[in-house]
């Protein structure tokens, strides 16, 4: 049977000739020990090459354990008075002067501004004049029934008579009352041409200059009363429905100053047209020497959504995997990881909250999971430092 020889080896032999066979045994020796050198460089060159092994990927872990979860908001607000007044004058008129200017205290009863009074003063001066008119008519009236009561006494005229002049009598006096509180009316009006500070504040705007005419309750001042004072801020629609009247909230300036405690006393019952956020109003407590528009940065603890004890794990952790978020979960017998599915609830700060799929004790690998394959041998990079226990941490503050 005959047998062909390997590849390798006649590849090895074909550059190995023997002249003749007459050469001396120690060129023999010396031409075999060549060709069998040959025939292991080829054969070790034919060999088939073993794959390299899988390096040992060094991660960073988390032991993961039960933490609180406070939800917390975080708002701009501005200072503002509790109660802030438009000022107006009850009559038309062209403003003549102006005394107020923004930012001036006022004490309640000061003259802030002034319309022509003129026309009204006249109008004052014919009601009085018709009064006058109505009071003698009146005085007649009553001397005529008088008399009229006198004769009836004697005799000499009939009862009618007297009724008549009774209701002469009456007819007068109501004339004089018309007359008089028309006088009255007309006196208030000239009274009105001057626009006088309803309380102490501060003129916080200016509407009208002198000069122009002015129609009867078009504003001219705006009036910041003393006292009280709200921190006012804007809440996106969706977050609106975490707050609720008497909620408690700090205020705190910008340039570190002192903490101010409040309650919500009013939330905007429909949404600006514009910013589509609803406003709410803030009644901070000891704070009537805050300046007016100072910014406030307003924060509420323990929002809708807290919750006492909840898994968290850096944002770094998690992994996609189809339409699935996924972690890496190590295995410390075995020094392998495994993909375990989970299920985000929300996020806070740089952690997310995990709603499902971890059990607290479990070690999740946070740095390098996009280098593994599941079942594959790993090593803990600097295990002491980044090893969490079960021992609720605080939690940073989420801004909404």
């Amino acid at each position: 049977m005959y047998i062909a020889p390997h590849p390798c080896i006649s590849q090895a032999t074909s550059h190995v000739q023997i002249s003749s066979p007459q050469l001396r045994p120690t060129k023999d020796i010396f031409a075999w020990v060549l060709i069998g050198a040959a025939l292991i460089v080829a054969l070790a060159g034919c060999s088939k090459k073993e794959n390299a092994a899988e390096p040992v990927r060094a991660v960073k872990i988390i032991s993961v354990g039960y933490t609180a979860l406070n939800v917390q908001g975080d708002y701009a607000a501005e200072v503002k008075a509790r109660v802030e007044t438009r000022l107006s004058f009850r009559v038309a008129g062209k403003l003549l002067q102006r005394q107020a200017e923004v930012g001036q205290r006022v004490k309640a009863g000061d003259v802030l501004a002034q319309v022509d009074v003129q026309d009204y003063e006249l109008a004052a001066q014919a009601a009085q004049a018709q009064a006058i008119g109505a009071q003698t008519q009146r005085d007649l009236a009553a001397a005529d029934f008088k008399r009229y009561e006198a004769l009836l006494a004697q005799n000499f005229i009939s009862s009618a008579d007297l009724e008549r002049r009774a209701a002469t009598l009456k007819g007068a006096q109501a004339s004089l009352d018309q007359a008089k509180a028309q006088a009255q009316a007309q006196s208030n009006q000239a009274s009105y041409a001057r626009l006088m500070a309803s309380a102490a504040g501060i003129v916080t705007a200016v509407e009208a200059e002198p000069g122009q005419v002015l129609a009867a309750g078009q504003t001219v001042l705006r009036l910041a009363h003393e006292g009280p004072r709200d921190a006012v801020f804007a809440v996106p629609e969706q977050l609106v429905g975490r707050l609720h009247l008497g909620q408690a909230m700090t205020a705190t300036s910008s340039q570190a100053g002192p903490v101010y405690s409040g309650r919500v006393r009013e939330i905007a019952a429909s949404a600006d047209p514009v910013t589509r956020t609803f406003a709410v109003k803030l009644a901070l407590e000891k704070a009537q020497t805050l300046p007016l528009g100072v910014t406030l940065n307003v924060q509420a603890s323990s929002l809708q959504g807290s919750q006492p004890e909840v898994i968290k794990v850096p944002t770094s952790a998690l992994r996609q995997e189809g339409a699935n978020t996924a972690v890496w979960v190590l295995d410390s017998q075995t020094m392998t990881v495994a993909l375990q599915v989970v299920e985000v609830a929300t996020a806070q700060g740089n952690d997310v909250v995990i709603a499902s799929g971890l059990k607290p004790g479990q070690q999740v690998v946070v740095a390098g999971v996009h280098v593994l394959s599941p079942s594959q041998k790993v090593t803990v990079f600097n295990a002491p430092s980044n090893a969490l226990t079960n021992t609720p941490a605080a939690s940073p503050t989420v801004s909404k």
